[in-house]
Formats: C-alpha cells, structure tokens, sequence
C-alpha cells in the first residue's frame, strides 16, 4: 500500500474535527489540501471513509476500522521519532507517571534534582491510579511508573525503592485516648466505624484494609475521600482515624492544622514504593539512575517524619 502517515494524520484530524475546514485549519493546510489526501487515502482503502454532509462528516464502518489502526500506527511513529531524538542526544525526555498518594509529596523533589542533573531532559508527568498507569505502562504511553509494590502484571519489573511506613492520624482529642505503647494502639484494634479511607480504587485503601484486618464489607468503614488531603482535613476535625503514609506526614501536618499522627509501638506496618518499567524495555545506565534518585528523595522525606521534632507528628 502507499498511504501515507502524513495521509493517517489529516485522517484523524478529520475524525477528530468531523469538518473539512476545522481539520484543514488544526493540520496547518489548505482544506483542498487536505480533501485530496484524504480521497488518495480512500482510493488505497479501496472505499469511502466518511459520509460528507452539509457541515459536519461521520465515519463510515469502514472509517472506524481505518481509524482504530490509524490511531495505533501514529502512536508508533511518535514513539520511534521520540527515540530517534533521545538517541541523536539532540533531546531526551521521560514519561513518568506516579499514583496520587505519592506524586504530590515526591514529584516535586524528584523534578528538582532530575531539572539540576539535565536541563535538556523533558519530563512528561501523569498522575493516575494504580490500574491506569499499569495499563499504560504496557501500552507503551509510560516510560516508568513510580506505585506501591507488588504490582504482579505479567510483563513489568519491579524495583523497591523504600519503606513508607503507615502512622495513625486523628485528632488530638482522638488520639490522646491511647496511651504510649498501649496494646489498643494497633492497626486491627481499630473500630471499622470510626476509619476513614480513600474511595474504592486506590491501592492505599486495599493495604489499609489489609494492614487494619478489615474488608470492604466491614461495617461502617467511611470509604468517600477522594485524596489524601481531603482525608487529612476530615480526621484533623474529628471525623475518626486513617493510617498516614509518612510520605505525606510532613505536608498534610502543615496543611492540616489540627492534624495529629501517632506511631504504632512496634512492627509498624508499611508500604514499598517501587519503580516500575516494561521487561522489554532496553535498559542503559538512566533507569539505575533514576531509580536511586527517586529512592534518595522518598527516603529523605520518610527520614524527615521520623527524626521530626514535630509532636503533632510522633506523639
């Protein structure tokens, strides 16, 4: 065949614009221009593409399929033009994407020291659910993925980076009722009605679950924040307890003024942050780098919470 990818993007402009001279104007050309290719095109797909109406064109069945693989082989050819600029050394970039528990606490760390180490390096940053950013992790849309491990997805590596560990957060009033080292102070003794977590979907709420030896179907478990910040403010009020990753303890303390957090005297339980990449990614010497710039900075953000002269962060 002889279409073209020149031919494949005007078509998705077209598909995307469902107007001649809305795509003619989004691809920078004349709409005669664009009306040639895309017959050039239809003549090579061996039928029409769209039903041109009076002010708008829909897709024939057709045009869906033709679309559909469009789509794919325009995300391949950016793909392959990204690399050739990262290896030509004319420009690199990375495709980082990081869970909502972690990317406001760590991002900005990491995004200084990335910035201070490459200032050609253009870092292109998502931040979404765990299944999501698996998802296109495997798609090839994501370079590296930094999640709460294990992911177990068949075609990814895992690599720890730290331990972040799980405080209890409430009130003052709320906490005060136990005492240091009390037996009472662990995660399973926790009252299912008085826990507060983060909607359904996040992997913070299924290892709080695990940690606290409850399930969704516990009775009166509060699973409705939809961040962490928002959990902070409504325990910081007295609305019950949630465990605290001490990624977060610093800020959400600062932003949180009644927010306080207390540790479990022992076997605190935790999460592992780790980095994430697909097993058929050729790896050189940046993947080793990045990962243990991201383990510096999440361990100089969970050593910070642990040395903190902070009561309302270790009561």
């Amino acid at each position: 065949m002889a279409f073209t990818i020149r031919q494949l993007t005007y078509f998705k402009a077209l598909a995307e614009q469902r107007n001649f001279g809305r795509a003619a104007e989004a691809c920078n050309i004349s709409q005669p221009a664009l009306s040639v290719q895309i017959k050039a095109l239809e003549s090579e797909m061996g039928g029409e593409l769209v039903e041109r109406r009076a002010r708008d064109v829909l897709l024939t069945p057709l045009g869906r399929e033709v679309l559909a693989l469009s789509l794919e082989v325009l995300g391949a050819t950016e793909q392959l033009e990204r690399m050739s600029r990262e290896r030509s050394g004319s420009h690199r970039s990375l495709s980082l994407g990081l869970i909502p528990t972690i990317a406001p606490y760590l991002l900005p760390g990491v995004l200084a020291a990335l910035r201070a180490g490459d200032l050609s390096l253009a870092v292109q940053v998502r931040e979404a659910r765990t299944e999501q950013l698996l998802a296109s992790l495997v798609a090839g849309e994501l370079d590296v993925a930094v999640v709460a491990l294990p992911v177990e997805t068949s075609g990814l590596i895992e690599t720890p980076l730290f331990q972040d560990r799980f405080l209890l957060a409430g009130s003052e009033a709320r906490l005060s009722r136990f005492e240091t080292d009390s037996p009472m102070l662990k995660p399973e003794t926790l009252e299912p009605s008085q826990l507060m977590l983060l909607e359904d979907g996040h992997c913070l709420t299924d290892q709080a679950l695990e940690v606290c030896g409850k399930d969704r179907n516990s009775a009166g478990i509060n699973m409705g924040a939809s961040s962490l910040g928002t959990l902070s403010r409504l325990v910081a009020a007295g609305f019950g307890y949630t465990l605290m990753p001490e990624l977060a303890a610093r800020d959400e303390c600062i932003a949180a003024p009644g927010l306080c957090l207390r540790r479990f005297p022992k076997d605190e339980p935790s999460r592992t942050i780790g980095l994430v990449r697909r097993d058929s990614m050729p790896i050189d010497s940046w993947f080793d780098e990045l990962a243990e710039l991201i383990r510096a900075e999440g361990n100089k953000i969970v050593n910070s919470s642990r040395q903190s002269e902070n009561p309302r962060m270790a009561i």
